[in-house]
C-alpha cells in the first residue's frame, strides 16, 4: 500500500470507534477496506486511492478495557473537500468488525492548511514580539554610541600644550577659541568641529601661532570672566572676532540656537576692546555700591559711636557692629544662589553688580580672595562661616559673606555675615 506524504496531505479524517469485544488493529483496517469495497465506485475505491497516494496510511489507535475496545481512526487525504467528506461518511456504515458489533462516528475533518496557517500566525507573533523587544534597545544603544562619539571620541589634542580641540582645527581656515574642554564638547555636539580650548584663562602659545594663519573667533562666557579673557587674549594674539554667550551663561551649557545667535552677533576684536574699555571707565567713574554703602554707613555710625561708646565700655560687648544692611533684591539673588549650591561644596564670588567673578571650591576660597584682590563684593558658598574665613574676607574688603551656617556672630566682624535661615 502507498503512503501519502504528510506534506501533501490537505485533510485528516478523525473518527472514534467503539467495539463490543476484543479485536486487533489489522481487523479494524481490514473491515474498513472490505466493507467499503464497491460502495463508492471505482474512482473512490480506498485501495486504489491509497495505491495512487491520494489516501495516506490509515492509523488505528485502540485500547481494550473490560472486554471492550475503543480508539481512534486517522485517515490523511489529498482529495478535495467533497471526496474527503464522502470517504469519511462511508466509514460510518461499518457495523461489525470480526465477530463483534462496532460503531464508528466521524469526530471531524481537519483542514491541515488551517492548522499550518494558525501555526504560521502564532509563530509570526512571537518573532515580531522578539524583534520589537530587541530592535528598540539596539536603536537606542546605537544613538547613544553615535552621540558619545560626536561629543567625546572626536576630540583631539592639539599643539605642544595638548589642547582639547575639534577634528577640523587644522583643515579649517576659521577656528573658534573657547575656554575649556566642556565648551569644545558642547560645540561638537551641535556640529562645530573647528573649536579649540585654552584650558584656562592663560592663553597658550599654540593659540597665538594659530592666530597668525587663521581667522580666529574668540567665544567667551557671558560673565565677568569672559571680559577678562577678552582683555588678555586680544592683547597677546591676533584675534579677528569676538562673540559672547548670553548674559550669565557659559558656552558649555548653551543650546544650538543660542550658539548661532551668539555667532551672528559677533563683533570685531577692536570693537570688543573699545566696548570693554568704555565699560571699565564708566564703572570706575561711578561710585561702587560698596563705596556708597560705606559712605551711608559712616554717616549713620557717627551718632552710633558717640552715643553707644560709653555703653559698650560698660557692658563689655564686642567691638564691631553690623554696618551694612542687605537689600531685598540682594537677598533674593543670594538666596537663589545658595539654594543652587547646596551639596556642591562650592562658592560663587560676586562683584558689586552681583555678576559672578568665578566659581571655586570652598577649599580654595581664601587663596581666590587673595588673587582677586579688593574687587569682591560678596561670597556665597555651601559651607560654614569660620573666623579665619571672616578675617580673610575683611582683609579683601568683602562686603557680605553668605553661608549655610556661621560660627562667627554678626557683631564680631566688620563684614555682613548671613546664613540661609536669615535669608
Amino acid at each position: 500500500m502507498g503512503k501519502i506524504s504528510p506534506v501533501s496531505a490537505k485533510y485528516i479524517v478523525h473518527a472514534n470507534i467503539t467495539i463490543e469485544g476484543v479485536v486487533d488493529r489489522p481487523d479494524v483496517i481490514g473491515a474498513i477496506f472490505g466493507q467499503t469495497e464497491g460502495l463508492l465506485g471505482a474512482d473512490l475505491e480506498l485501495r486504489e486511492l491509497q495505491r495512487s497516494g491520494r489516501i495516506g496510511r490509515i492509523e488505528v489507535l485502540t485500547d481494550t478495557k473490560s472486554g471492550k475496545t475503543a480508539g481512534k481512526i486517522l485517515i490523511p487525504s489529498s482529495l478535495d473537500k467533497a471526496e474527503t467528506a464522502i470517504i469519511a461518511a462511508a466509514l460510518e456504515i461499518i457495523q461489525r468488525i470480526g465477530p463483534c458489533n462496532a460503531k464508528i462516528v466521524i469526530e471531524k475533518i481537519e483542514d491541515v492548511r488551517i492548522s499550518k496557517r494558525k501555526f504560521v500566525i502564532d509563530r509570526a507573533k512571537v518573532l515580531l514580539r522578539e524583534l520589537m523587544d530587541k530592535s528598540i534597545p539596539d536603536s537606542q544603544e546605537l544613538a547613544d554610541e553615535v552621540a558619545y562619539s560626536v561629543r567625546v571620541m572626536e576630540i583631539t589634542e592639539y599643539g605642544k600644550e595638548r589642547l582639547p580641540a575639534g577634528p577640523q582645527v587644522d583643515e579649517s581656515d576659521e577656528i573658534m577659541v573657547v575656554e575649556g574642554r566642556a565648551d569644545v564638547i558642547n560645540l561638537l555636539k551641535h556640529g562645530f568641529k573647528n573649536a579649540i580650548a585654552m584650558n584656562g584663562t592663560n592663553m597658550p602659545e599654540t593659540i597665538a601661532q594659530l592666530s597668525k594663519t587663521k581667522t580666529v573667533t574668540l567665544f567667551v562666557d557671558g560673565d565677568r570672566g569672559g571680559n577678562l579673557i577678552i582683555k588678555e587674549v586680544t592683547e597677546r594674539a591676533e584675534i579677528d572676532f569676538v562673540c559672547r554667550a548670553p548674559d550669565g551663561k557659559e558656552v558649555e551649557e548653551i543650546t544650538k540656537k543660542e550658539i548661532h545667535n551668539s555667532i551672528r552677533s559677533k563683533m570685531s576684536a577692536e570693537q570688543a576692546k573699545l566696548e570693554l574699555a568704555s565699560k571699565t571707565e564708566s564703572d570706575n567713574a561711578r561710585p561702587s555700591r560698596s563705596q556708597q554703602n560705606n559712605s551711608n554707613a559712616s554717616r549713620g555710625n557717627r551718632y552710633q559711636q558717640n552715643s553707644g561708646q560709653s555703653q559698650q565700655r560698660s557692658s563689655g560687648s564686642p567691638r564691631f557692629a553690623r554696618k551694612v544692611e542687605m537689600k531685598n533684591e540682594e537677598k533674593k539673588v543670594f538666596s537663589r544662589m545658595l539654594e543652587n549650591l547646596v551639596g556642591t561644596r562650592g562658592a560663587q564670588v560676586l562683584d558689586n553688580k552681583l555678576n559672578v567673578l568665578g566659581k571655586v571650591p570652598i577649599t580654595e576660597l581664601e587663596s581666590s580672595m587673595k588673587s582677586l584682590g579688593k574687587g569682591i563684593y560678596a561670597i556665597v558658598f555651601d559651607g560654614i562661616i569660620e573666623s579665619n574665613l571672616a578675617k580673610a574676607a575683611e582683609r579683601s574688603e568683602v562686603k557680605f559673606l553668605i553661608g549655610m551656617d556661621s560660627k562667627v556672630k554678626p557683631n564680631e566682624s566688620k563684614i555682613g555675615i548671613f546664613t540661609v535661615n536669615q535669608l
